[in-house]
């Protein structure tokens, strides 16, 4: 499976889920079934590698303001989360994430924000082709730490300051 492969996959069932990341990870096994397992630990692969990329304190900052606070699983699952937006809004987040106040249609803090489920849906495909887990992804060990210079998340004044579209929209 290749990069196109991997995002038209997480596209298309997150349409299909009309932007439920539970329903999107049921859809996600589901289609990740009917392939061979090598393909589902490809999908693994190019899913835990933006996993590791997205490691970084802005993008943090970003999902505190998002979602009020974000703890360390908080912004664990906000990271599957947006992987599970596609690739236009996880690059544009990437590269500048105040821009996630112009990327994102709608933000349901009820549903958005948490795609811990995302997260499993290749291993969980790959227990139920093979029956046994799925084996090392063979991939560079994830950062001990953040990427970028910590951020104090306590300090509203900064956070408004440093994601002024962000805090705009959703706290303002």
């Amino acid at each position: 499976m290749d990069e196109t492969e991997f995002w038209e996959l997480v596209d298309t069932t997150r349409e299909d889920a009309e932007g439920d990341p539970e329903e999107q990870a049921d859809l996600l096994v589901e289609r990740l079934v009917r392939l061979d397992p090598e393909a589902v630990l490809d999908f693994a692969r190019h899913f835990e590698s933006r996993y590791h990329r997205a490691y970084h304190w802005d993008l943090w900052g970003a999902a505190w303001v998002l979602l009020d606070g974000a703890s360390d699983d908080a912004f664990d699952y906000f990271r599957c989360w947006l992987i599970g937006q596609g690739r236009e809004v996880f690059e544009g987040a990437l590269h500048d994430p105040d821009a996630l106040a112009d990327l994102l249609d709608d933000f349901d803090e009820e549903i958005d924000g948490d795609g811990e489920d995302l997260g499993y849906a290749a291993d969980e495909a790959y227990e139920q082709l093979t029956g046994t887990v799925a084996p090392d992804l063979d991939l560079p060990p994830a950062p001990a730490e953040p990427e970028g210079t910590p951020l104090a998340f306590e300090n509203e004044a900064l956070l408004a300051e440093r994601y002024p579209r962000l805090w705009e929209r959703f706290r303002g």
